[in-house]
């Protein structure tokens, strides 16, 4: 790099003087050719190196902290923050089942009879957990042939549940309580019971009785 500043010498030893702010403005100049700097890191580099050495500080400080009091919350903030991730990627266990496990079956329609039948047999058999899927099916078949519900193929127990509750408000608790069952034991670890089957038989009689409630005339009068 050039000699520039004061006390520097022409080729003939004849002293030259250069101020001392452009001697160092010079040398700025000369420290920017790309030449100096060509084994730089990248500021891809620079940013992963400063990420990587904050996470190392953040360890570095639980391994210092573990044992006290704040250790184990620093410890509990990072597993928290792994479960969040988790179950924001993931979602809700069992909530994806329950939102896109179809009632019936693809091998052609039945009717209510032939699930309330298909139901009897099972339970017979002591096959709880084919009884109430059978059973489930019967309630929203009936409810489908008496155009309570519309027919709509790949509905679930949830909508099925829900549409009806609407039409027949007074059973809309036990309406969505058969289809959490149905969904827990159709798509969940629950074990189905006798007494699961026997809720849903009786349901299924009460709502035969049932007439959907009127919607309000348009235009009426309060």
């Amino acid at each position: 790099m050039p000699n520039w500043g004061e006390g520097a010498l022409l080729a003939g030893g004849t002293p030259v003087t250069v101020p001392r702010d452009q001697a160092r403005d010079a040398a700025h100049d000369e420290l920017l050719n790309p030449v100096y700097h060509q084994h730089d890191p990248s500021l891809l580099e620079r940013i992963e190196t400063w990420i990587s050495d904050r996470i190392s500080e953040l360890f570095s400080g639980l391994g210092t902290a573990t044992g006290s009091t704040t250790g184990t919350i620093l410890l509990l903030l990072v597993a928290a923050a792994v479960v969040a991730a988790v179950w924001w990627r993931l979602g809700a266990p069992g909530r994806q089942a329950r939102s896109t496990g179809g009632l019936f079956e693809v091998d052609g329609p039945r009717s209510s009879a032939q699930h309330r039948s298909a139901a009897r047999a099972h339970a017979a058999a002591g096959d709880w957990a084919e009884a109430v899927r059978e059973q489930m099916r019967a309630v929203v078949r009936a409810l489908e042939e008496r155009t309570v519900l519309d027919v709509r193929p790949g509905r679930t127990a949830d909508e099925a549940a829900a549409e009806a509750g609407r039409a027949l408000p007074a059973h809309a608790p036990a309406l969505a309580a058969a289809a959490r069952t149905f969904d827990d034991i159709a798509y969940g670890d629950r074990t189905a019971e006798a007494g699961d089957y026997q809720s849903l038989a009786e349901l299924d009689r009460a709502l035969q009785a049932a007439r959907p409630a009127l919607a309000p005339a348009a235009g009426g009068t309060a």
